[in-house]
């Protein structure tokens, strides 16, 4: 059942906040859901100040829960008017200067910034206990003795969580704040797997108590954004869109979870929605820029069209990003800038296109701050030169990808750099390839499967541009062998079900290796989930081997 067609079946939920109304597209939600637009979820705080400031001031938690810094932002400062003394106003507004579970990094200005609230917040904290323990938390990050390193901000930010969780761990807010912590190292840890199973566990706590906390319910869709979890608490994930029917954020994360379910549909109707709300949320000191959500929904539209075959529809929502100015100049803009026109071309084999696929654009971004981003730029690159026999441009991208991966490892970026070595041994296994060194491609492609599958995916993407295993399985198919591919396509498959062309590996390996009742299978699956549109080489394949014919566009 997806979600759309869950109507009255879909929990009701109770409604504590309220925003400023907005709108968003009505598939942002399903139909006949009882819960007011401006809804944001359950948060009540119980700070310490001035009783008329109590909405407006859980208002800007909830926000905060949501990841929608910027409003969340203008509701403390709204607070920090009314009354001066709030505490946890000053550090409300300092939690939004820095983003857990994002890629963009807080520059200077923000740091300097974020201290200055801290240093507030503790001038006017009024009890020494709860209180004064969550401004802790703030001013962990924030101070500016020490390491300056993020990586090392963060972990005393993780520090001070877990102090205040083990002072007041029936509290839901410690608990939430906590567990987002957790899992913003979590990618840093030895055991991933058990961090996020850690934080859902906490979250679940929330839950039972209040079913729509925002932070429960969105912290607990990044706990299960995981492989191995993806099908853990799909009432909860189902839940989001309701709580905050017109949060850009709320509408977006989901489909976290779809993609890893391969429900292209949910991921397109969701993001449509989030790209929407996003849209018209301004950033930046006089609002001149359109929030980096916008670019993130966008994508994962862009991403689900693809595995549906319907490249006319992702080629529209491509030009909606390219017709919209003014995006803030942030990591996340530069992600789905450079992901975005590397997966056109990746995915439907257009590697003519890929040898020219547009680099370190737009260059009104400062790119020397973004090496991921710019990888995957030169990945799609160096595929293109190994399959069009353009050798200098293999060259050329292996040397940027290794000078990139360099630079992010330099800047304690673990993460990042591993992303942009799995992109480097894909390249160079094409190269091996192309060379007549099978042994070589197989061995680096093997090196970039195992780092891929020891790698947490990160936040900022729907996935890889091509998983590594479903690149194993291409190459043993241009190998010739059919066998290898055939297995390599099944856990691709097992780990990102549903993609357009790990099914039409399948379906041709199965076939090659005379197995006409498995190709059949997989054929159907393709065309099941390829929109009616869908004019792809391998659609009309898929009809002609079932017999249907190639009827064209239906």
């Amino acid at each position: 059942m997806t979600f759309a067609q869950c109507g009255a079946r879909c929990p009701a939920v109770p409604v504590a906040l309220l925003v400023l109304a907005s709108t968003v597209a009505a598939c942002g939600r399903p139909p006949g859901a009882a819960t007011p637009e401006d809804a944001l979820g359950e948060v009540s705080f119980g700070a310490p100040c001035d009783e008329a400031v109590l909405e407006p001031l859980d208002r800007g938690f909830a926000l905060l829960h949501h990841m929608t810094y910027p409003a969340a932002q203008a509701s403390f400062e709204e607070v920090m008017e009314r009354d001066p003394d709030c505490a946890l106003a000053y550090w409300g507004a300092a939690m939004t200067l820095f983003q857990p579970l994002w890629p963009n990094r807080p520059d200077a200005q923000s740091l300097a910034r974020g201290w200055e609230l801290a240093r507030e917040a503790r001038r006017h904290v009024r009890d020494d206990g709860r209180e004064s323990m969550f401004v802790a938390t703030g001013e962990a990050f924030f101070d500016p003795d020490g390491n300056p390193d993020y990586w090392v901000r963060m972990e005393r930010w993780e520090a001070a969580t877990a102090a205040l969780y083990d002072a007041f761990p029936d509290d839901r807010e410690a608990r939430a704040f906590h567990a987002l912590a957790e899992l913003a190292i979590a990618s840093r840890a030895d055991d991933p797997a058990a961090v996020h199973r850690d934080a859902a566990g906490v979250l679940a706590g929330i839950l039972a108590e209040a079913p729509t906390h925002p932070g429960a319910v969105h912290y607990t869709i990044h706990a299960n954004d995981f492989t191995g979890r993806e099908h853990e608490s799909l009432d909860v994930v189902r839940s989001y869109g309701e709580i905050a029917p017109a949060n850009a954020h709320a509408l977006h994360m989901p489909t976290h979870i779809f993609v890893r379910l391969g429900a292209w549909d949910e991921v397109i109707d969701w993001n449509r929605g989030a790209a929407e709300a996003a849209r018209t949320q301004r950033v930046g000191a006089a609002g001149e820029y359109v929030w980096d959500e916008f670019p993130h929904a966008i994508e994962y539209v862009v991403y689900a069209h693809l595995q549906q075959g319907d490249d006319a529809a992702a080629a529209a929502a491509i030009r909606s990003l390219d017709a919209t100015p003014g995006l803030q100049p942030s990591f996340k803009t530069a992600f789905h800038h450079a992901s975005i026109a590397s997966r056109l071309v990746v995915e439907r084999a257009d590697w003519a296109g890929a040898v020219g696929a547009p680099v370190r654009a737009p260059s009104s971004l400062d790119w020397d701050l973004f090496p991921w981003p710019e990888a995957v730029s030169w990945h799609a690159r160096g595929l293109g030169g190994a399959h069009t026999g353009a050798d200098d441009v293999v060259v050329e991208s292996l040397d940027r990808l290794a000078e990139l991966e360099g630079r992010a490892a330099r800047s304690g970026e673990a993460l990042f750099a591993a992303q942009i070595e799995i992109l480097r041994l894909e390249v160079a296994a094409w190269q091996a390839l192309v060379a007549g060194d099978r042994s070589g491609a197989l061995e680096r492609l093997e090196e970039a499967v195992a780092l891929e599958e020891r790698t947490p995916k990160h936040p900022v993407t729907p996935g890889p541009t091509i998983p590594a295993r479903e690149l194993l399985g291409d190459l043993y198919a241009t190998l010739g062998e059919p066998g290898p591919a055939r297995d390599a396509y099944r856990a691709s498959n097992d780990r990102a079900p549903g993609r357009f062309n790990t099914l039409l590996g399948l379906a041709r390996a199965s076939a090659a290796l005379g197995d006409d009742g498995a190709a059949r299978e997989h054929y159907r699956a393709l065309l099941d989930g390829a929109a009616a549109s869908s004019t792809r080489p391998g659609v009309l394949e898929a009809r002609a081997f079932l017999g249907e014919g190639d009827p064209g566009p239906r």
